[in-house]
């Protein structure tokens, strides 16, 4: 009978941390413009430690909060008045504000620091908007 190779034995493991997380990979990194790897790295860790977190939702978050301040002001009072229909499969943008400024306040100052000037940009661009 013929040996089975390493790699395809490994392949076919269950994978424990994807298992416990759904579809997400636990080990996904994403990479946020402008943001250093340490940055980058410490979000990763308030991901892993904080119960309300995903890997990856806050560079999710913030790619919302991005697509959000593109919006046109005649696109966001119609969004007001009839709701928008993209927020129940894609998230709401407003929540993942929120999410950003507590991904904020659980970081070091450095880290926190980085994360603002990118999140402040985007406020700034919407608020001109």
């Amino acid at each position: 009978m013929p040996r089975r190779r390493p790699g395809r034995v490994r392949a076919e493991l269950p994978d424990r941390q994807r298992a416990q997380q759904g579809t997400r990979s636990a080990g996904t990194r994403t990479a946020i413009d402008r943001l250093s790897s340490s940055a980058v790295s410490e979000i990763a860790r308030i991901e892993r430690t904080r119960n309300y977190l995903l890997p990856g939702d806050t560079a999710s978050a913030l790619s919302r909060w991005k697509a959000y301040g593109r919006r046109t002001r005649r696109q966001v009072r119609h969004d007001d008045e009839f709701g928008d229909t993209d927020w129940y499969c894609c998230g709401d943008p407003l929540e993942g504000r929120t999410l950003l400024d507590r991904v904020m306040a659980s970081m070091s100052r450095q880290g926190a620091r980085e994360l603002r000037s990118v999140v402040s940009a985007l406020d700034a661009r919407f608020e001109d908007g």
